[in-house]
Protein backbone atom coordinates (compact mmCIF):
# COMPACT_ATOMS: atom_id res chain seq x y z
CA UNK A 1 0.00 0.00 0.00
CA UNK A 2 0.98 3.88 -0.75
CA UNK A 3 0.34 6.54 1.17
CA UNK A 4 0.25 9.71 -1.35
CA UNK A 5 -0.26 12.71 1.40
CA UNK A 6 -1.91 15.58 -0.08
CA UNK A 7 -1.15 19.20 0.93
CA UNK A 8 -1.08 22.19 -1.36
CA UNK A 9 -1.85 20.23 -4.98
CA UNK A 10 -5.79 19.46 -4.60
CA UNK A 11 -6.40 17.84 -8.14
CA UNK A 12 -6.02 14.07 -9.51
CA UNK A 13 -4.92 15.77 -12.91
CA UNK A 14 -1.05 16.50 -14.02
CA UNK A 15 -0.14 14.94 -9.96
CA UNK A 16 3.35 13.37 -10.13
CA UNK A 17 3.02 11.86 -6.83
CA UNK A 18 -0.07 9.99 -7.00
CA UNK A 19 0.81 9.00 -10.75
CA UNK A 20 4.01 7.47 -9.46
CA UNK A 21 2.19 5.92 -6.19
CA UNK A 22 -0.55 4.49 -8.27
CA UNK A 23 2.65 2.11 -10.21
CA UNK A 24 3.88 0.60 -7.04
CA UNK A 25 0.51 -0.87 -5.31
CA UNK A 26 -2.58 -0.25 -4.21
CA UNK A 27 -3.06 3.84 -3.20
CA UNK A 28 -4.72 5.31 0.23
CA UNK A 29 -4.93 9.12 -0.43
CA UNK A 30 -4.54 11.26 2.13
CA UNK A 31 -5.44 15.03 3.46
CA UNK A 32 -4.75 16.25 6.70
CA UNK A 33 -6.50 18.64 8.47
CA UNK A 34 -4.15 20.11 10.71
CA UNK A 35 -5.52 22.19 13.84
CA UNK A 36 -2.07 23.47 14.89
CA UNK A 37 -1.18 24.95 10.91
CA UNK A 38 -4.68 26.63 11.30
CA UNK A 39 -3.73 28.31 14.20
CA UNK A 40 -0.89 29.94 12.86
CA UNK A 41 -1.00 34.10 12.47
CA UNK A 42 -0.72 33.69 8.51
CA UNK A 43 -3.70 31.11 8.40
CA UNK A 44 -7.71 32.48 7.65
CA UNK A 45 -10.90 31.31 7.62
CA UNK A 46 -11.21 32.30 3.89
CA UNK A 47 -8.37 29.71 3.47
CA UNK A 48 -9.96 26.99 4.19
CA UNK A 49 -13.28 27.78 2.88
CA UNK A 50 -11.80 27.60 -0.90
CA UNK A 51 -9.66 24.28 0.50
CA UNK A 52 -13.15 23.14 1.99
CA UNK A 53 -14.71 23.15 -1.26
CA UNK A 54 -11.65 21.82 -3.11
CA UNK A 55 -11.58 18.88 -0.98
CA UNK A 56 -15.20 17.70 -1.66
CA UNK A 57 -14.66 17.82 -5.48
CA UNK A 58 -11.29 16.16 -4.85
CA UNK A 59 -12.81 13.23 -2.36
CA UNK A 60 -15.46 12.66 -5.84
CA UNK A 61 -12.72 12.17 -8.24
CA UNK A 62 -10.72 10.04 -6.73
CA UNK A 63 -13.66 7.66 -5.66
CA UNK A 64 -14.00 7.97 -9.90
CA UNK A 65 -10.44 6.75 -10.13
CA UNK A 66 -11.19 3.86 -7.84
CA UNK A 67 -10.42 5.52 -4.17
CA UNK A 68 -11.75 8.39 -2.14
CA UNK A 69 -9.94 10.52 -0.47
CA UNK A 70 -9.72 9.74 3.14
CA UNK A 71 -9.51 12.93 5.71
CA UNK A 72 -8.47 13.19 9.36
CA UNK A 73 -8.41 16.15 11.31
CA UNK A 74 -5.59 15.91 13.75
CA UNK A 75 -1.52 16.55 13.67
CA UNK A 76 0.33 14.79 10.78
CA UNK A 77 2.76 12.96 13.61
CA UNK A 78 -0.15 11.22 15.27
CA UNK A 79 -2.30 11.13 12.19
CA UNK A 80 0.35 9.00 10.25
CA UNK A 81 1.60 7.15 13.35
CA UNK A 82 -2.06 5.60 14.06
CA UNK A 83 -2.52 5.03 9.90
CA UNK A 84 1.05 3.00 9.96
CA UNK A 85 -0.06 1.00 13.16
CA UNK A 86 -2.93 -0.21 10.92
CA UNK A 87 -2.35 0.21 7.52
CA UNK A 88 0.34 -2.04 5.55
CA UNK A 89 1.88 1.14 3.89
CA UNK A 90 5.06 0.97 2.22
CA UNK A 91 6.18 4.34 0.75
CA UNK A 92 4.55 7.99 1.91
CA UNK A 93 4.59 10.16 -1.35
CA UNK A 94 3.84 13.91 -1.74
CA UNK A 95 4.88 16.69 -3.83
CA UNK A 96 7.69 19.34 -2.45
CA UNK A 97 6.21 22.18 -0.72
CA UNK A 98 7.24 25.33 -0.08
CA UNK A 99 5.33 26.60 2.73
CA UNK A 100 5.60 28.98 5.99
CA UNK A 101 7.86 28.43 8.80
CA UNK A 102 5.68 25.91 10.68
CA UNK A 103 5.02 23.47 7.94
CA UNK A 104 8.70 23.52 7.38
CA UNK A 105 9.32 22.22 11.08
CA UNK A 106 6.38 20.00 9.86
CA UNK A 107 7.75 18.66 7.61
CA UNK A 108 11.29 17.83 9.44
CA UNK A 109 9.15 15.94 12.01
CA UNK A 110 7.78 13.70 9.86
CA UNK A 111 10.82 12.91 8.04
CA UNK A 112 12.14 12.06 11.40
CA UNK A 113 9.22 9.88 11.73
CA UNK A 114 9.19 7.76 8.74
CA UNK A 115 12.88 7.23 8.84
CA UNK A 116 12.49 5.76 12.08
CA UNK A 117 9.82 3.26 11.18
CA UNK A 118 11.90 2.61 8.02
CA UNK A 119 9.20 4.16 5.31
CA UNK A 120 10.54 5.67 2.48
CA UNK A 121 8.93 9.34 1.31
CA UNK A 122 9.18 10.16 -1.98
CA UNK A 123 8.64 14.00 -2.53
CA UNK A 124 8.72 15.26 -6.32
CA UNK A 125 8.43 18.95 -7.88
CA UNK A 126 5.45 20.05 -8.57
CA UNK A 127 6.69 23.14 -10.23
CA UNK A 128 10.06 24.89 -10.80
CA UNK A 129 10.99 25.42 -7.72
CA UNK A 130 14.27 23.78 -7.02
CA UNK A 131 14.90 21.61 -3.65
CA UNK A 132 18.93 21.98 -2.30
CA UNK A 133 19.27 24.49 -5.36
CA UNK A 134 23.10 24.98 -4.94
CA UNK A 135 23.64 28.08 -7.95
CA UNK A 136 20.85 30.17 -9.47
CA UNK A 137 22.99 30.38 -12.79
CA UNK A 138 20.40 27.00 -13.98
CA UNK A 139 17.56 28.22 -12.92
CA UNK A 140 15.92 29.16 -16.06
CA UNK A 141 16.71 26.11 -17.82
CA UNK A 142 15.42 23.62 -15.22
CA UNK A 143 12.46 25.45 -14.71
CA UNK A 144 12.26 25.61 -18.51
CA UNK A 145 12.84 21.68 -18.58
CA UNK A 146 10.51 20.59 -16.32
CA UNK A 147 7.51 23.01 -18.00
CA UNK A 148 8.00 21.24 -21.03
CA UNK A 149 7.32 17.55 -19.17
CA UNK A 150 4.19 15.56 -20.58
CA UNK A 151 1.60 16.45 -18.19
CA UNK A 152 0.13 13.27 -15.39
CA UNK A 153 -2.98 11.66 -16.86
CA UNK A 154 -5.07 10.50 -13.52
CA UNK A 155 -4.13 7.07 -12.56
CA UNK A 156 -7.00 4.16 -11.69
CA UNK A 157 -6.75 3.26 -8.15
CA UNK A 158 -7.33 0.01 -6.85
CA UNK A 159 -10.62 0.22 -4.38
CA UNK A 160 -9.43 0.04 -0.63
CA UNK A 161 -12.52 -1.63 0.55
CA UNK A 162 -14.73 0.31 3.43
CA UNK A 163 -10.91 1.11 5.49
CA UNK A 164 -13.20 0.11 8.50
CA UNK A 165 -10.11 -0.62 10.66
CA UNK A 166 -9.34 3.00 10.60
CA UNK A 167 -12.36 4.61 11.37
CA UNK A 168 -13.56 5.27 7.23
CA UNK A 169 -12.94 8.25 5.08
CA UNK A 170 -13.70 10.88 7.41
CA UNK A 171 -15.79 13.98 6.83
CA UNK A 172 -14.26 17.13 5.87
CA UNK A 173 -14.34 19.39 9.03
CA UNK A 174 -15.70 22.98 9.61
CA UNK A 175 -14.11 25.84 10.96
CA UNK A 176 -15.30 25.20 14.50
CA UNK A 177 -14.03 22.05 14.14
CA UNK A 178 -10.38 23.20 13.68
CA UNK A 179 -10.67 26.43 15.61
CA UNK A 180 -10.89 29.01 13.09
CA UNK A 181 -12.19 32.34 13.44
CA UNK A 182 -15.17 33.55 11.43
CA UNK A 183 -13.70 35.39 8.16
CA UNK A 184 -16.38 36.39 5.95
CA UNK A 185 -15.60 37.13 2.51
CA UNK A 186 -18.62 38.07 0.46
CA UNK A 187 -16.85 37.92 -3.14
CA UNK A 188 -14.34 35.02 -2.65
CA UNK A 189 -13.90 32.76 -5.50
CA UNK A 190 -14.87 29.47 -5.44
CA UNK A 191 -13.07 26.15 -4.72
CA UNK A 192 -12.31 23.12 -6.82
CA UNK A 193 -10.40 22.28 -10.00
CA UNK A 194 -13.80 22.57 -12.26
CA UNK A 195 -13.81 26.24 -11.04
CA UNK A 196 -10.00 26.80 -12.02
CA UNK A 197 -10.43 25.15 -15.72
CA UNK A 198 -13.44 27.65 -16.13
CA UNK A 199 -11.61 30.54 -14.91
CA UNK A 200 -8.45 29.42 -17.25
CA UNK A 201 -10.28 28.72 -20.52
CA UNK A 202 -12.25 31.74 -19.75
CA UNK A 203 -8.81 33.95 -19.78
CA UNK A 204 -7.33 32.10 -22.73
CA UNK A 205 -10.25 32.30 -25.24
CA UNK A 206 -12.03 35.32 -23.85
CA UNK A 207 -11.36 37.94 -20.49
CA UNK A 208 -7.20 37.94 -21.39
CA UNK A 209 -6.99 39.77 -24.45
CA UNK A 210 -5.96 43.07 -22.58
CA UNK A 211 -3.94 41.58 -19.93
CA UNK A 212 -0.92 43.42 -20.26
CA UNK A 213 -2.52 46.58 -20.69
CA UNK A 214 -5.21 46.77 -18.16
CA UNK A 215 -3.33 44.71 -15.44
CA UNK A 216 -2.11 47.77 -13.74
CA UNK A 217 -5.26 49.31 -12.38
CA UNK A 218 -8.30 47.87 -10.11
CA UNK A 219 -11.28 49.08 -12.64
CA UNK A 220 -9.64 46.27 -15.09
CA UNK A 221 -7.59 43.75 -13.27
CA UNK A 222 -10.91 42.18 -11.76
CA UNK A 223 -12.10 40.83 -15.14
CA UNK A 224 -8.41 41.55 -17.22
CA UNK A 225 -6.33 39.24 -15.37
CA UNK A 226 -6.42 35.73 -14.98
CA UNK A 227 -7.63 34.96 -11.35
CA UNK A 228 -5.60 31.98 -11.25
CA UNK A 229 -3.43 32.53 -8.49
CA UNK A 230 -5.48 31.17 -6.26
CA UNK A 231 -6.08 27.89 -7.93
CA UNK A 232 -2.16 27.77 -8.14
CA UNK A 233 -1.53 28.74 -4.55
CA UNK A 234 -3.55 25.79 -3.58
CA UNK A 235 -2.77 23.22 -6.51
CA UNK A 236 -6.26 22.69 -8.75
CA UNK A 237 -4.04 23.35 -11.15
CA UNK A 238 -0.37 22.88 -11.91
CA UNK A 239 1.33 25.64 -13.37
CA UNK A 240 3.31 23.07 -15.91
CA UNK A 241 -0.60 22.96 -17.52
CA UNK A 242 -0.42 26.39 -17.03
CA UNK A 243 2.18 27.13 -19.12
CA UNK A 244 1.35 24.19 -21.76
CA UNK A 245 -1.87 25.64 -22.30
CA UNK A 246 -0.88 29.25 -22.97
CA UNK A 247 1.57 28.29 -25.57
CA UNK A 248 -0.80 26.56 -27.00
CA UNK A 249 -3.34 29.43 -27.57
CA UNK A 250 -0.04 31.65 -28.37
CA UNK A 251 0.64 29.00 -31.19
CA UNK A 252 -3.09 29.13 -32.11
CA UNK A 253 -2.94 32.74 -32.44
CA UNK A 254 0.27 33.20 -34.47
CA UNK A 255 -1.29 31.04 -36.91
CA UNK A 256 -4.41 33.19 -37.12
CA UNK A 257 -2.48 35.95 -37.45
CA UNK A 258 -0.35 34.06 -40.47
CA UNK A 259 -3.53 33.12 -42.33
CA UNK A 260 -5.76 35.86 -42.16
CA UNK A 261 -3.33 38.29 -42.35
CA UNK A 262 -5.26 40.61 -39.39
CA UNK A 263 -3.44 42.09 -36.32
CA UNK A 264 -4.06 41.03 -32.80
CA UNK A 265 -2.91 41.99 -29.00
CA UNK A 266 -3.64 38.44 -28.05
CA UNK A 267 -0.04 37.66 -28.83
CA UNK A 268 1.62 40.39 -26.18
CA UNK A 269 -0.85 39.45 -23.72
CA UNK A 270 -0.56 35.93 -23.66
CA UNK A 271 3.33 36.40 -23.46
CA UNK A 272 3.20 38.80 -20.70
CA UNK A 273 1.25 36.44 -18.95
CA UNK A 274 3.78 33.67 -19.43
CA UNK A 275 6.47 35.67 -17.84
CA UNK A 276 4.42 35.81 -14.84
CA UNK A 277 4.15 32.23 -14.72
CA UNK A 278 8.00 32.06 -14.80
CA UNK A 279 8.57 34.54 -11.95
CA UNK A 280 5.78 32.77 -9.89
CA UNK A 281 8.55 29.84 -9.31
CA UNK A 282 11.20 32.53 -8.83
CA UNK A 283 10.06 34.40 -5.88
CA UNK A 284 8.76 31.10 -4.43
CA UNK A 285 12.67 29.83 -4.90
CA UNK A 286 13.84 32.47 -2.96
CA UNK A 287 11.63 31.30 0.50
CA UNK A 288 12.50 27.80 -0.53
CA UNK A 289 16.54 28.52 -0.42
CA UNK A 290 16.11 30.89 2.83
CA UNK A 291 13.04 30.03 4.63
CA UNK A 292 14.50 32.50 7.36
CA UNK A 293 12.78 35.16 4.85
CA UNK A 294 9.67 35.08 6.37
CA UNK A 295 10.50 36.14 9.55
CA UNK A 296 13.88 38.05 9.03
CA UNK A 297 15.27 40.82 6.92
CA UNK A 298 16.83 39.66 3.77
CA UNK A 299 19.60 42.12 3.89
CA UNK A 300 20.78 42.69 7.32
CA UNK A 301 21.83 45.67 7.07
CA UNK A 302 18.22 46.46 7.07
CA UNK A 303 17.84 44.96 11.12
CA UNK A 304 16.78 47.63 13.30
CA UNK A 305 15.73 50.23 10.80
CA UNK A 306 12.03 49.78 11.86
CA UNK A 307 10.42 48.52 15.33
CA UNK A 308 9.21 44.82 14.94
CA UNK A 309 6.42 46.13 17.09
CA UNK A 310 4.36 47.93 15.34
CA UNK A 311 2.40 51.59 15.50
CA UNK A 312 -1.24 50.35 16.73
CA UNK A 313 -3.08 52.74 15.75
CA UNK A 314 -1.19 53.20 11.78
CA UNK A 315 -0.95 49.74 11.64
CA UNK A 316 -4.79 49.82 12.26
CA UNK A 317 -6.18 52.86 10.45
CA UNK A 318 -4.46 50.99 7.48
CA UNK A 319 -6.05 47.85 7.61
CA UNK A 320 -9.58 48.97 8.21
CA UNK A 321 -9.03 51.08 5.15
CA UNK A 322 -8.90 54.24 7.28
CA UNK A 323 -5.38 56.22 6.73
CA UNK A 324 -7.36 59.10 4.94
CA UNK A 325 -6.15 58.17 1.58
CA UNK A 326 -8.58 57.40 -0.63
CA UNK A 327 -7.47 55.35 -3.12
CA UNK A 328 -4.89 53.00 -0.45
CA UNK A 329 -8.45 52.81 1.59
CA UNK A 330 -10.30 51.66 -1.45
CA UNK A 331 -7.72 48.98 -2.49
CA UNK A 332 -7.89 47.57 1.34
CA UNK A 333 -11.61 47.39 1.67
CA UNK A 334 -11.97 45.51 -1.77
CA UNK A 335 -9.07 43.25 -0.96
CA UNK A 336 -11.18 42.55 2.29
CA UNK A 337 -14.30 41.70 0.67
CA UNK A 338 -12.70 40.01 -2.65
CA UNK A 339 -9.85 38.20 -1.38
CA UNK A 340 -7.73 39.23 -3.84
CA UNK A 341 -6.69 42.70 -5.67
CA UNK A 342 -3.92 42.84 -8.83
CA UNK A 343 -0.28 43.04 -8.23
CA UNK A 344 0.15 46.62 -8.21
CA UNK A 345 -2.23 47.45 -5.61
CA UNK A 346 -0.75 45.03 -3.24
CA UNK A 347 3.15 46.38 -4.34
CA UNK A 348 1.35 49.70 -3.30
CA UNK A 349 -0.20 48.38 0.13
CA UNK A 350 3.02 47.33 1.03
CA UNK A 351 4.48 50.18 -0.30
CA UNK A 352 2.30 52.62 1.77
CA UNK A 353 2.89 50.66 5.24
CA UNK A 354 6.66 50.21 5.29
CA UNK A 355 7.75 53.68 3.49
CA UNK A 356 4.40 55.54 4.56
CA UNK A 357 4.06 54.61 7.90
CA UNK A 358 7.18 53.12 8.21
CA UNK A 359 5.98 49.47 9.85
CA UNK A 360 8.15 47.05 9.86
CA UNK A 361 6.60 44.74 7.23
CA UNK A 362 5.82 41.74 9.26
CA UNK A 363 2.40 43.12 10.77
CA UNK A 364 1.12 44.39 7.51
CA UNK A 365 2.73 40.68 5.60
CA UNK A 366 0.85 38.65 8.13
CA UNK A 367 -2.30 40.93 7.90
CA UNK A 368 -2.23 40.48 4.06
CA UNK A 369 -1.47 36.72 4.27
CA UNK A 370 -4.93 36.45 6.15
CA UNK A 371 -6.74 38.47 3.82
CA UNK A 372 -5.20 36.88 0.25
CA UNK A 373 -7.33 34.21 -0.39
CA UNK A 374 -4.31 33.36 -2.70
CA UNK A 375 -1.61 33.20 0.06
CA UNK A 376 1.67 31.52 -1.25
CA UNK A 377 3.92 31.98 1.24
CA UNK A 378 7.40 31.90 -1.09
CA UNK A 379 5.87 34.55 -3.46
CA UNK A 380 3.84 36.63 -0.61
CA UNK A 381 6.83 37.05 1.88
CA UNK A 382 9.81 37.57 -1.25
CA UNK A 383 7.13 40.66 -2.36
CA UNK A 384 6.26 41.84 1.03
CA UNK A 385 9.99 42.29 1.67
CA UNK A 386 10.80 43.54 -2.10
CA UNK A 387 8.08 46.42 -1.66
CA UNK A 388 9.85 46.85 1.71
CA UNK A 389 12.95 47.69 0.73
CA UNK A 390 14.58 44.93 2.45
CA UNK A 391 16.29 43.04 -0.12
CA UNK A 392 19.07 45.01 -1.05
CA UNK A 393 19.01 44.11 -4.53
CA UNK A 394 16.04 45.74 -5.81
CA UNK A 395 14.55 49.31 -6.56
CA UNK A 396 12.93 51.45 -4.47
CA UNK A 397 9.56 51.48 -4.91
CA UNK A 398 8.04 54.32 -2.81
CA UNK A 399 4.40 54.71 -4.83
CA UNK A 400 3.04 57.93 -4.48
CA UNK A 401 -0.85 57.10 -3.05
CA UNK A 402 -2.21 60.41 -4.73
CA UNK A 403 -0.48 60.30 -8.12
CA UNK A 404 -1.28 56.21 -7.98
CA UNK A 405 -4.94 57.27 -7.64
CA UNK A 406 -5.29 59.95 -10.22
CA UNK A 407 -3.16 57.27 -12.89
CA UNK A 408 -4.90 54.19 -11.64
CA UNK A 409 -8.60 56.09 -11.07
CA UNK A 410 -8.98 59.27 -13.02
CA UNK A 411 -12.57 59.52 -12.39
CA UNK A 412 -12.62 58.37 -9.05
CA UNK A 413 -14.83 55.38 -10.03
CA UNK A 414 -12.85 52.74 -8.07
CA UNK A 415 -13.15 54.77 -4.75
CA UNK A 416 -16.07 56.08 -4.73
CA UNK A 417 -17.00 52.08 -5.31
CA UNK A 418 -15.35 50.91 -2.07
CA UNK A 419 -16.02 54.31 0.13
CA UNK A 420 -19.50 55.47 0.30
CA UNK A 421 -18.67 58.19 2.30
CA UNK A 422 -16.89 59.67 -0.70
CA UNK A 423 -19.47 58.96 -3.10
CA UNK A 424 -20.69 62.61 -3.86
CA UNK A 425 -17.41 63.94 -3.81
CA UNK A 426 -16.50 66.08 -6.83
CA UNK A 427 -14.05 64.99 -9.44
CA UNK A 428 -11.20 67.72 -8.78
CA UNK A 429 -11.37 66.18 -5.16
CA UNK A 430 -12.05 62.77 -4.87
CA UNK A 431 -8.35 62.01 -4.87
CA UNK A 432 -6.98 64.80 -2.23
CA UNK A 433 -10.87 65.37 -0.25
CA UNK A 434 -8.79 66.93 2.59
CA UNK A 435 -8.19 69.97 0.32
CA UNK A 436 -11.96 70.42 0.22
CA UNK A 437 -13.10 73.91 1.66
CA UNK A 438 -15.81 73.70 4.16
CA UNK A 439 -18.71 74.44 1.70
CA UNK A 440 -17.42 71.85 -0.53
CA UNK A 441 -17.70 69.42 2.61
CA UNK A 442 -21.20 70.45 2.91
CA UNK A 443 -22.00 70.08 -0.58
CA UNK A 444 -21.00 66.59 -0.91
CA UNK A 445 -22.49 65.23 2.71
CA UNK A 446 -18.75 64.05 3.49
CA UNK A 447 -17.20 65.79 6.67
CA UNK A 448 -13.74 65.31 6.33
CA UNK A 449 -12.47 64.39 10.44
CA UNK A 450 -15.92 63.35 10.97
CA UNK A 451 -17.10 61.13 7.94
CA UNK A 452 -13.92 60.41 6.22
CA UNK A 453 -10.41 61.07 8.27
CA UNK A 454 -8.24 63.51 7.71
CA UNK A 455 -4.96 61.74 5.96
CA UNK A 456 -2.70 59.94 8.93
CA UNK A 457 0.29 62.35 7.46
CA UNK A 458 2.00 63.99 4.95
CA UNK A 459 2.58 61.74 2.24
CA UNK A 460 5.04 63.86 0.86
CA UNK A 461 7.36 64.49 4.01
CA UNK A 462 7.09 61.06 4.87
CA UNK A 463 8.52 59.72 1.77
CA UNK A 464 11.01 61.99 2.16
CA UNK A 465 12.66 60.99 5.39
CA UNK A 466 11.87 56.93 3.65
CA UNK A 467 14.22 57.79 1.14
CA UNK A 468 17.06 59.74 3.28
CA UNK A 469 16.57 56.28 5.74
CA UNK A 470 16.93 53.52 3.40
CA UNK A 471 19.56 55.95 1.06
CA UNK A 472 21.73 56.48 4.55
CA UNK A 473 22.09 52.12 4.72
CA UNK A 474 22.09 51.29 0.84
CA UNK A 475 25.26 53.52 0.96
CA UNK A 476 27.59 51.98 3.32
CA UNK A 477 30.38 49.98 1.32
CA UNK A 478 29.48 47.08 4.16
CA UNK A 479 25.54 46.99 2.38
CA UNK A 480 26.69 47.14 -0.57
CA UNK A 481 29.11 44.12 -0.38
CA UNK A 482 25.96 42.50 1.43
CA UNK A 483 24.05 42.88 -1.57
CA UNK A 484 26.38 41.33 -4.09
CA UNK A 485 26.38 38.27 -1.68
CA UNK A 486 21.92 38.39 -2.09
CA UNK A 487 22.12 39.09 -5.55
CA UNK A 488 24.06 35.96 -5.87
CA UNK A 489 21.55 33.78 -4.08
CA UNK A 490 18.30 35.19 -4.78
CA UNK A 491 18.70 37.54 -8.26
CA UNK A 492 17.39 36.31 -11.13
CA UNK A 493 19.62 35.74 -14.19
CA UNK A 494 18.23 37.64 -17.10
CA UNK A 495 20.00 36.70 -20.59
CA UNK A 496 20.14 38.81 -23.23
CA UNK A 497 21.41 38.59 -27.10
CA UNK A 498 22.83 34.87 -25.77
CA UNK A 499 25.30 36.62 -23.33
CA UNK A 500 26.24 35.15 -20.10
CA UNK A 501 25.96 38.35 -18.38
CA UNK A 502 23.49 38.52 -15.52
CA UNK A 503 21.62 41.65 -14.75
CA UNK A 504 19.96 42.95 -11.31
CA UNK A 505 17.47 45.55 -10.64
CA UNK A 506 19.40 47.24 -7.83
CA UNK A 507 20.17 51.28 -8.81
CA UNK A 508 21.03 53.49 -6.53
CA UNK A 509 19.08 56.11 -4.55
CA UNK A 510 17.26 58.43 -6.50
CA UNK A 511 18.39 57.70 -9.87
CA UNK A 512 16.95 58.91 -12.77
CA UNK A 513 17.73 56.21 -15.57
CA UNK A 514 14.71 54.56 -16.51
CA UNK A 515 13.87 51.79 -14.18
CA UNK A 516 12.76 48.22 -15.54
CA UNK A 517 9.45 46.37 -15.01
CA UNK A 518 8.94 45.08 -11.55
CA UNK A 519 8.92 41.75 -11.55
CA UNK A 520 5.78 40.31 -10.90
CA UNK A 521 4.37 37.03 -9.98
CA UNK A 522 0.68 35.35 -11.57
CA UNK A 523 -2.14 37.82 -11.26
Amino acid sequence: MQLVWFKRDLRVYDHAALAEAAGHGPVLPLYIAEPGYWSQPDSSGRHWAFIAECLVELQADLAALGQPLVIRVGEAIPVLNALLDRLPIQAVWSHEETGNGWTYARDIAVGDLLRSRGIPWHERPQNGVVRRLETRNRWSQIWEHRMRMPLEPPPTLRPLGTLSEIGGLGATPDTRDLGIADDPCPQRQPGGRRAGVVTLESFLRERGEAYHREMSSPLTAYESCSRLSTHLAWGTLSIRELVQATRHYREQVAALVQTSGQRSTWSKALSAFEGRLHWHCHFMQKLESEPRIEFENMHRACDGLRDPTPDRERLDAWRQGLTGFPFVDACMRALTHNGWINFRMRAMLVSFSSYHLWLHWREPGLHLARVFTDYEPGIHWSQVQMQSGTTGINTLRIYNPVKQSQDQDPEGVFIRRWIPELADVADARIHTPWKMSGPEQDACGCGIGRDYPYPILDHEAAAREARRRMGAIRRRAESRAASRTIFETHGSRRRSGGSSRTRTTTTKIGSKKRQPPSPEPTS
